[in-house]
């Protein structure tokens, strides 16, 4: 039985920026009458999962120095958090979070379900418990801020809220330092950057901050995520080592901003598997407001492959092409309107940068006609430096031309400045039925639920800078529990066709079977291939009746940087891939998924070795099967099975 939410809380970011503050006086007097406010003067508060399993207690210690408030967290009584400072620093007030009482507390249950226009399931339930706490530094007379806690059995989630008060209009952060005590003993899967190899290591002699989500291993078996949501018009979190065993938050930039305000979430996730991280990262969406977008028929998921050509015969060679494999868009990549650094190139004009084609022959109107007639729509790739200069202009004109969506290159990330120039950016490209996907070094966190145009993003190491298979293997727990990547899959870059250097170091199954393990509502496929590469290959089918959104997801076994194998179901078909590491190894692949007492066609492709006469060695199999059978992956080393599960009619 759903339950009604007992009151709505303020979005954790200004929702004037949104929705207007006209809402938010509506919010003001329809709901805060609800709140029952329980006064306490105790100096310790607990909150717990709706499972019971989860437990965060927050508390004022009665220290000499009047450290501030501190919060702790277990699970199923293992320590995951020990006791944390909770900071935030403030202009001219630098003893803000120290010497605070507790003024109030408040606590709401949630439980409800909303149907996402597309994602890894076709339902998401919303189901936790919530904590505010009301306080006040003492040396204050007027001013208070809000500590609100979120306890889902997926894990616990806090921000900072300043509700609007006329003794504290404007909120200038500083800093944060909001800290993370860990379990000694513990190992994160570190990266300095976006696009950085994952590194395992202690919580401990570290020199760089780390990006989130950061995952980590506790001693007691647990697997915890330290991660950020709704970082919409904020600085970016990084993570630092305090001291060994204690991470600390940092941001990129100071935040000035008016109340009513709030900070993002900080989200720490909590498993007793590793694969239950990746199965329940919709907690990250679900602490983001619902979708903004009234009429949403516009926005189609889909596959995509690049036009490297840059001219209206290869565009048009594409889009044939792009229909015989099944896909849906074919993209025009940087140098359509000159250099992309230049900023003298206007994204406004076809003016084809000579590097890429000396002959300037692209008729852009002409090949979206083509592509349109065969049902093909058209992305383009605009650079940061136009989309400053010319976001405005660019976007009515790209809805004139038919444009389906736009890719973002090289954006600036991290300060408050740019993290909110971006999402604005995403809103505007919404206004104009445009589709967005953003590159290089932004990460996600559940925005897409707010304005679904954003579909996918890079924010990810991928087949640009050809990882190797352990690398593969780690991003499932790590990358893609914010939320969606743009990976760039290449299939035929092999140093035995003829490619030297920058070629894949995995097999040809692990690349068919990994855009069923990475979500991504829009898939790049065949990266850095041409038509002109595709022989034949009958593996290749698997792509081609492959979507990209899905109706359920199960993630069905795995280890961190060992392997890893997912379900996702679309209608009444079934995909499963599965990837190993650098190592070989045999798993048996259990079919409890799916549905009691119907048959299916496995469609299944393996790495077959020399004895497949075929360029990629990719053996094909099929056999019926039902829910009580398995079917054994024999895996080599960095490699992969890919399944289509088909109902038997």
């Amino acid at each position: 039985m759903i339950k009604k939410p007992l009151f709505l809380l303020l979005p954790p970011y200004n929702a004037a920026r949104f929705i207007g503050s006209q809402i938010i006086c509506l919010w003001l007097i329809l709901f805060l009458p609800q709140i029952n406010f329980a006064q306490t003067a105790a100096p310790t508060a607990e909150i717990k999962s709706p499972d019971g399993k989860l437990v965060a207690t927050f508390s004022l210690p009665q220290t000499a120095d009047k450290n501030g408030l501190v919060y702790s967290l277990t699970y199923a009584g293992k320590a995951v958090i020990n006791n944390s400072k909770l900071q935030l620093q403030l202009k001219n007030m630098p003893r803000v979070m120290q010497d605070l009482q507790i003024i109030k507390t408040h606590t709401a249950a949630h439980d409800t379900t909303w149907i996402p226009v597309y994602g890894e399931q076709n339902i998401i339930r919303d189901y936790y418990r919530e904590l505010v706490l009301d306080v006040k530094p003492t040396a204050e007379q007027n001013r208070y801020f809000q500590v609100v806690v979120r306890a889902y059995n997926e894990g616990l989630a806090f921000c900072y809220r300043f509700p609007e008060q006329l003794a504290w209009q404007n909120i200038h952060i500083t800093g944060e330092a909001t800290q993370f005590v860990l379990p000694a003993g513990t190992q994160a899967y570190t990266a300095t950057h976006s696009q950085a190899e994952y590194k395992l290591q202690p919580l401990e002699k570290w020199q760089e901050t780390t990006e989130r989500p950061l995952t980590l291993v506790l001693p007691n078996k647990l697997y915890a995520s330290v991660g950020e949501a709704a970082m919409v018009n904020y600085a970016r979190m990084k993570l630092a080592l305090q001291a060994p065993n204690v991470l600390v938050s940092e941001l990129d930039d100071t935040v000035l901003e008016t109340t009513p305000f709030a900070t993002p979430w900080r989200v720490i996730m909590v498993a007793e598997k590793a694969t239950d991280l990746l199965q329940n990262n919709a907690i990250f969406l679900n602490l983001n407001l619902p979708s903004q977008l009234k009429n949403t028929s516009w926005l189609k998921p889909g596959k995509v492959i690049r036009e490297t050509t840059l001219s209206t015969a290869g565009a048009k060679s594409l889009v044939d092409f792009a229909v015989q494999q099944g896909l849906d868009y074919i993209h025009f990549d940087a140098g359509w309107y000159g250099h992309e650094n230049e900023i003298a190139s206007d994204a406004t004009k076809v003016n084809v940068d000579p590097r890429r084609n000396p002959n300037n022959d692209l008729d852009l109107q002409e090949a979206i006609r083509y592509a349109k007639s065969k049902n093909i729509g058209v992305f383009l790739y605009v650079n940061h430096r136009a989309l400053e200069r010319q976001l405005d202009a660019i976007l009515p004109l790209y809805k004139s031309w038919g444009v389906a969506g736009i890719k973002f290159g090289f954006v600036h990330t991290g300060s408050h400045r740019w993290t909110t120039w971006l999402h604005d950016a995403v809103k505007k490209c919404a206004e104009y039925n445009l589709m967005v996907n953003i590159h290089d070094d932004y990460r996600p966190t559940g925005f897409s639920r707010t304005y679904p145009n954003l579909m996918t993003q890079e924010g990810i190491r991928g087949n640009e800078e050809f990882p190797d298979a352990t690398h593969n293997t780690i991003l499932p727990f790590t990358r893609f529990l914010a939320g969606p990547a743009d990976y760039t899959f290449c299939y035929f870059q092999r140093e035995e066709f003829g490619f030297k250097g920058r070629v894949l170091k995995t097999t040809p199954t692990h690349q068919l079977a990994l855009p069923v393990v990475y979500f991504s509502p829009l898939q790049w496929l065949y990266w850095y291939d041409t038509p002109s590469r595709y022989q034949g290959e009958p593996e290749l089918t698997f792509w081609k009746t492959m979507p990209t959104t899905w109706d359920e997801t199960k993630v069905l076994q795995g280890e961190i940087g060992q392997y890893i194998t997912v379900a996702r179901r679309s209608g009444d078909e079934w995909y499963v891939g599965t990837i190993t590491n650098n190592s070989a190894r045999t798993l048996q692949i259990p079919l409890t998924f799916l549905e009691k007492g119907k048959k299916y066609t496995a469609e299944i492709y393996e790495d077959g070795g020399a004895a497949i006469k075929t360029r990629t060695h990719v053996k094909g199999t099929r056999q019926v099967v039902n829910n009580k059978n398995s079917i054994k992956a024999v895996l080599k080393a960095s490699g992969g099975q890919a399944i289509r599960l088909v109902p038997v009619k």
